[in-house]
């Protein structure tokens, strides 16, 4: 929880400061229900105010989410943020596979340790245990495709990760003290008629939408990403539980009032609704602390001012390996000419899909897809326009993520895979750690040799670049963000 005793955080709840949404959560007695610290409904007294770190802890001490507020719409926490980051990254993994039916033992070990030693950790920093933790992100999640889909409330207990119609509605009585259809009845928005699934989510502000969205339209891959009407629409290939492919398409919006993105996932991607989920917020950065990376990174300004902007984002990736592609067409060409390439890779090796959106037509190639092709692969990518070099260090990423030698998931050490990384001939220091940073959420890259950070920090050297960046730690991936973005 933040550093603050009792009557910080209820003049912080007082205040109703969107900078602390998300950092801890109001347990109110009088009514027995919990809020964000948002929350505009009427200020309870101070005397009938209890704290909590997470949502899974306030539920576990008796209360049920408030209807206003919506607390299942609060943004998380970024890595830094957490005091134990074998804890934070445990928590983030039960969000994205709450769906997934994963036990505790699996996931200690793809963390690295022992399941008691896990529960051990997790508990002294959330006060709750996995298990309670998890069981509170599949409630809320459910609250949320309740409240603002049409599914059927069968479809919404599979995709919260209920082994059972029976066993999810027990559950959400016991804890929210209403029925999963009590709850529509309650709620008097309506809601579109669609196949398709839109739901909200938050962000601490300020947050620069059309900074980020500029990024990705500029290195959007033709067939696979397209930018429109001020929204971001991609394709999608994941898998389920059962290894099964399902293809869908994902757009995401702003809603700046509400401090959210809007997320519409179409419906053929429902199984895998938490992955979607989990995706997005790392891809849009909205486990950021905005407030905490200016009070760093506002020495920039003392260089030429408006250099550090409050409220930018670190753009993340959806698909690890077509980033790392993107990443590895990109070098010593032009943006725009790396972009034709990934979109010429995609029309030839990519799988087709019907989305109905125009310029949605295929989803990225994967490592499978890659390794599949006969070897030399340059006489496969050649004709592309791919020269040899590029071709064999794409086929060598695809055989180390097959191989899982390399790993860009949340568990994933940056500085280790870093090294893995240039050891693949035609990886050098500036595609590692631009990798690290757009897939594995590094906070502290720093691209000292790129074209753009030269010409936004000149007339200063490549040497003493490197020597203002330590300042800078450990936002530097920030810092090179507001770099780009004030050219």
């Amino acid at each position: 929880m933040l550093a603050l005793d009792n009557n910080g955080l209820y003049t912080a709840y007082k205040a109703k400061d969107a900078r602390f949404d998300g950092r801890f959560f109001i347990g109110i007695l009088s009514t027995g229900i919990y809020c964000r610290p948002v929350c505009k409904a009427r200020q309870p007294k101070e005397e009938n105010c209890s704290f909590y770190s997470t949502a899974a802890e306030a539920e576990q001490a008796g209360y049920r989410p408030c209807l206003l507020c919506r607390p299942e719409l609060a943004p998380g926490s970024s890595i830094t943020d957490a005091t134990a980051n074998l804890v934070h990254k445990a928590a983030r993994m039960l969000e994205e596979n709450c769906g997934s039916g994963q036990n505790l033992d699996e996931l200690a070990g793809r963390l690295g340790c022992t399941d008691r030693h896990l529960r051990r950790v997790f508990t002294a920093e959330y006060h709750v245990s996995p298990v309670q933790y998890l069981q509170t992100c599949r409630l809320l999640l459910a609250k949320n495709l309740l409240t603002d889909t049409n599914l059927s409330v069968l479809d919404v207990a599979m995709s919260a990760g209920f082994g059972s119609l029976r066993r999810f509605n027990d559950l959400f009585k016991e804890h929210y003290q209403l029925s999963p259809t009590g709850l529509r009845k309650r709620m008097s928005e309506k809601k579109k008629e669609s196949s398709n699934i839109t739901l909200a989510l938050g962000y601490r502000p300020p947050y620069l939408w059309e900074e980020l969205l500029s990024f990705l339209a500029t290195r959007a891959i033709p067939g696979v990403e397209v930018i429109k009407e001020g929204k971001y629409f991609r394709t999608v290939h994941l898998q389920d539980t059962h290894q099964k492919s399902l293809y869908g398409w994902v757009s995401v919006g702003h809603l700046p009032q509400q401090n959210a993105l809007s997320v519409t996932v179409s419906e053929g991607l429902l199984p895998v609704i938490p992955q979607v989920l989990a995706k997005i917020r790392h891809m849009f950065d909205l486990y950021c602390d905005p407030t905490t990376i200016y009070d760093t990174l506002q020495v920039m300004n003392d260089i030429r001012p408006g250099l550090c902007t409050p409220g930018t984002r670190l753009p993340g990736s959806f698909n690890a390996f077509e980033m790392v592609v993107r990443a590895v067409l990109g070098q010593q060409i032009t943006i725009k000419a790396a972009s034709t390439l990934a979109g010429r890779l995609v029309n030839t090796f990519g799988i087709q899909i019907e989305t109905g959106i125009a310029g949605l037509t295929h989803v990225f190639p994967s490592p499978t897809d890659i390794l599949k092709l006969s070897e030399p692969i340059e006489s496969h990518l050649g004709p592309l326009g791919i020269i040899a070099t590029r071709a064999k260090t794409i086929y060598a990423l695809a055989k180390a993520l097959e191989d899982k030698t390399i790993d860009f998931g949340l568990c994933a050490d940056p500085e280790t895979e870093m090294k893995k990384l240039l050891d693949i001939p035609g990886i050098g220091s500036w595609t590692a750690q631009y990798i690290a940073m757009r897939t594995m959420e590094w906070t502290d890259a720093f691209l000292e040799t790129d074209v753009g950070v030269k010409k936004a920090l000149a007339p200063y050297s490549v040497k003493e670049i490197s020597q203002i960046a330590e300042k800078w730690h450990p936002w530097r991936s920030y810092a090179t963000i507001n770099l780009w973005n004030s050219l």
